[in-house]
């Protein structure tokens, strides 16, 4: 773990000391680096589960594949961010880059924590750069107003799970994850528990986010720079997937009973954001409410607690991350050429752009689960699963994966194959930089389909 989280830590001397004309080339090549380093977390080694260093770092088949992720996306958003953030004063570039390095510091300890407090603790801190970003370098005027939702409906979720945590530690001792899986079932049939049960989930079901509690995403993508975009997309929405699954393991006996409502709004929340999807004129918007949609496909999977629906929400995280993130890079790109995210005034961008239009195909394709890509296996898995559970959860998700289907290609008709308007015909050309960004996010996408038990947690 440390041999990640030192050169993590080292990322701030090196942004704030390297000659200004070096500051995006070595901030780079150095998150690159970590990023390398990082996939030897995928080299297996322990028969228990967990690999640890110390008593607080550990990782184990469910956090490794996110812990991946977490630091393939750093060199990423710095890719990214490079073109609209060099014009400014160096200072500001410096910061911009420290608190995506920040960021990158935060989710490694949350996801390689062994403590749940202090996974708490580090979930609360990614707040903090995310809300910087999302408000200082946001695009519109509303970036206070989106910055405040995402503050308030996070806290207010969080607030439960923090008394949550400490009525457990008072009733089992421990908070430590390698210890609780041992540790006696808690007798939970009281009124009290049941509220209980829901502290303990509401924290993670808002973060994810949860159909019903989900005003506070769309608002902060459309405002966030294109790097709070992608790691908002990427992995902090994941959090929440990760922190339910790792808490699922304590809720046992009431969670047959009680997880019936929030199956239901995750369900229904699949078709409500994919029809929202269907009629959105911003693109920034489409792709946040169609990550709405996915993870309420997560959310159903890990709630049921089979094996099968557990994997199949990691796998549909892990490719969801990826995806959504290079849909958002080229909503990006369109961006700062045509500085308009309204679907209908950049359009026909295939004549101009004929390679970029191929990224937006793969991606769309991905982003609409086409056989072989991870993202079909996730989806395919959890469906299953669920209609094991009740087979009239086929209407829901079958009506929702044909409407994922429509709104893809809706995106991608919008905006690649329309006849192109006068007015951008004069654009500027893709540089070698971004279709090296798109590069990086959709050949992983590519690969894990021949390594799937990479990202498949336990069930192998």
């Amino acid at each position: 773990m440390l041999k990640v989280l030192i050169p993590t830590i080292m990322l701030f001397p090196t942004i704030w000391l390297v000659s200004p004309k070096w500051l995006w080339s070595t901030t780079t090549a150095h998150s690159l680096l970590i990023a390398l380093i990082s996939l030897t977390w995928f080299k297996w080694t322990s028969e228990t589960g967990w690999t640890s260093s110390n008593m607080y770092l550990a990782t184990d088949p469910l956090s490794t594949p996110l812990l991946v992720l977490t630091c393939w996306l750093l060199p990423l958003m710095i890719l990214a961010s490079q073109n609209h953030i060099n014009p400014e004063p160096i200072n500001r570039q410096r910061s911009y880059i420290t608190l995506l390095a920040s960021l990158q510091t935060f989710l490694i300890m949350a996801f390689g924590a062994t403590e749940i407090i202090m996974f708490y603790i580090m979930f609360e801190a990614t707040l903090i750069p995310t809300l910087i970003i999302i408000t200082r370098w946001g695009n519109q005027t509303e970036r206070l107003n989106a910055g405040t939702y995402f503050l308030f409906y996070t806290l207010a979720g969080s607030l439960p799970l923090l008394v949550a945590l400490l009525l457990l530690q008072q009733s089992t001792g421990t908070l430590s994850m390698l210890v609780l899986q041992y540790s006696q079932p808690l007798q939970l049939n009281s009124w009290g528990h049941m509220i209980w049960w829901a502290g303990c989930l509401i924290a993670f079901l808002v973060k994810m986010p949860l159909y019903g509690v989900h005003l506070w995403l769309p608002k902060a993508h459309v405002e966030a720079p294109v790097a709070g975009s992608m790691v908002l997309a990427a992995v902090l929405l994941k959090l929440g997937g990760y922190g339910m699954m790792r808490m699922m393991v304590m809720l046992d006996p009431l969670s047959k009973e009680l997880a019936y409502p929030f199956i239901i709004l995750a369900l229904w929340g699949i078709i409500m954001t994919g029809s929202i999807c269907l009629r959105q004129t911003d693109l920034k918007s489409l792709i946040a409410y169609s990550s709405v949609s996915h993870m309420g496909l997560v959310a159903g999977g890990i709630l049921i607690q089979t094996p099968w629906g557990f994997s199949g929400a990691i796998i549909l995280m892990i490719a969801h991350g990826l995806v959504s993130s290079a849909l958002f890079c080229l909503a990006n790109t369109a961006y700062e050429r045509t500085h308009s995210r309204t679907m209908i005034l950049a359009r026909g961008l295939q004549v101009i752009f004929p390679l970029t239009a191929v990224w937006w195909f793969i991606a769309n394709l991905a982003n609409l689960a086409l056989p072989p890509l991870p993202n079909l296996m996730g989806e395919i898995m959890i469906i299953t699963t669920l209609f094991s559970w009740s087979p009239w959860t086929i209407l829901m998700t079958g009506l929702g994966t044909l409407i994922t289907a429509g709104y893809s290609l809706y995106m991608f008709l919008m905006s690649q194959r329309s006849p192109t308007p006068n007015h951008i015909t004069g654009l500027q050309p893709f540089h070698t930089r971004e279709h090296l960004l798109m590069a990086l996010h959709l050949i992983p996408v590519l690969l894990l389909v021949t390594k799937p038990e990479l990202m498949w947690g336990w069930c192998y």
